[in-house]
């Protein structure tokens, strides 16, 4: 079983900033990646970035690119999201999510599936 917890989340104006962490722990667990995403109030669960584990590799929704960057610290078992250039349309729940059954590509990364461990979410508000 792993743990995720998440923090960070908050308050901010339009163009501010914000970092998300999430740490993962628990027992004799490999993580091959982790992903943020966030629900939007009224829609559904949507993508916004995620990393390897080994070779940080990364993927970003183009909704952030130029404006977020995901970043891991592998000896913490962390994973972060610096958010700059906050919009209204960045206001959601975010949630991170730990890949700990495999790796199956890039084009993996983006998809709830790949996924197998979830955050309790933090929320992010973002006002004009």
């Amino acid at each position: 079983q792993v743990q995720l917890v998440e923090s960070g989340g908050g308050l901010v104006q339009t163009g501010g900033s914000l970092r998300l962490s999430c740490a993962a722990s628990g027992r004799a667990f490999t993580i091959y990646s982790m992903g943020w995403f966030r629900q939007p109030p009224g829609k559904d669960r949507e993508f916004v970035a995620a990393i390897t584990w080994n070779s940080g590799r990364t993927s970003n929704a183009d909704s952030v690119k130029g404006r977020f960057t995901i970043s891991r610290d592998n000896a913490k078992n962390t994973v972060y999201l610096q958010m700059n250039s906050l919009r209204a349309d960045d206001t959601a729940v975010y949630y991170c999510a730990a890949a700990t059954t495999g790796f199956y590509g890039l084009g993996s990364l983006p998809s709830r599936s790949n996924y197998d461990y979830w955050g309790q979410g933090t929320q992010v508000t973002v006002s004009s």
